[in-house]
């Protein structure tokens, strides 16, 4: 078969197309013909060498795939061959196969093309997984999604509206902002400045006026240490910080005054390197009930783009470039 090779760690440029053994289903996994692969920012950080695969995973890139399942394990029920799938994978996605371990595999929701589907399995479960599980978001509570307008951020802004809150969203553009309102989000801020003014700085103000001053319930975030202190002081009393990424830095000075004050919490996570246990657990979340909301269009998947796979560094280039709106995926 053939896969997205990082040759050294840096630019896209590193990418490369290599032939590599086809790999051979384990008892509890299924070999998937890659119909395309996700484009995750997780991807820009292992070729960058600073989120190595877990043990045991290919050396490749890729958390998402869609595609047809072309061998099963002995152990492997309820899926057979020639069944078109959607999967969270630990690794290898950006390959002509993957093995995935069958209880994180999920059917291709109606109305939806086999390639679409790549779009969906690492932002519905990192979604799922935060927003319900770790925040436990309700109706009628305030959602702050930073980066609103990525491969998360649309469909965080989609479930959430789904489960009954009121979204607000950070995006780089009015245009992307006005995407996002378009998905479903009350509105939102854009954060690149032209007056050298401190987005971080007014961010909890703008907060409070679209809140009637009271901050928002829950905040995902993707920013990290740069956003730390604001989004603290962003949130309403009893409110929930959840850290999903660090693009702008990962030491932060927490003020905990402020923390026990307003009786906020604050939590880390990653799906990559959770037990397969755990994955298997949020699938089947995301199965029961996310997946009816992508059937009865209540939810659906943004593509921004589809670039061959042999071309994974112009993806990369186009991710790095900060202009995608939704997903982009490799296609063999």
């Amino acid at each position: 078969m053939r896969a997205v090779m990082i040759d050294e760690f840096g630019g896209p440029e590193v990418l490369t197309w290599w032939e590599v053994p086809t790999p051979v289903p384990a008892a509890d996994e299924v070999l998937v013909r890659v119909a395309a692969a996700g484009v995750n920012r997780a991807d820009l950080l292992q070729r960058q060498g600073h989120y190595p695969p877990p043990a045991g995973a290919p050396d490749w890139p890729g958390l998402e795939v869609s595609g047809v399942v072309e061998a099963i394990g002995d152990q492997v029920a309820g899926w057979q061959v020639g069944q078109r799938v959607a999967a969270l994978v630990d690794g290898g996605g950006y390959a002509t196969h993957v093995t995935v371990p069958a209880t994180q595999l999920f059917t291709v929701p109606a109305g939806m093309t086999l390639v679409e589907a790549a779009s969906l399995p690492e932002a519905v479960c990192t979604v799922w997984s935060n927003l319900v599980s770790t925040a436990h978001l309700e109706a009628g509570e305030t959602l702050l999604v930073h980066g609103g307008a990525g491969g998360v951020g649309t469909i965080a802004v989609q479930v959430a509206v789904a489960l009954g809150a009121r979204v607000l969203v950070t995006a780089g553009s009015q245009d992307r902002v006005d995407a996002c309102v378009a998905l479903g989000a009350a509105g939102g801020f854009v954060y690149r400045t032209t007056d050298g003014s401190s987005f971080a700085d007014a961010l909890p103000d703008l907060v409070r006026e679209h809140t009637d001053g009271r901050g928002a319930d829950v905040v995902l975030d993707v920013v990290g240490a740069a956003y730390l202190d604001a989004n603290l002081r962003s949130l309403a009393t009893g409110g929930r910080l959840v850290v999903i990424g660090m693009q702008q830095g990962s030491r932060a000075e927490l003020d905990l005054g402020r923390l026990l004050t307003s009786r906020a919490s604050v939590s880390g996570t990653t799906l990559r390197a959770r037990p397969r246990s755990e994955k298997a657990s949020i699938v089947e979340a995301v199965r029961e009930h996310v997946w009816p909301m992508l059937e009865d269009g209540r939810v659906r998947t943004v593509v921004h783009a589809e670039v061959p796979m042999q071309e994974a560094s112009r993806a990369h280039e186009l991710m790095d470039s900060g202009a995608v709106l939704g997903k982009v995926l490799l296609v063999p």
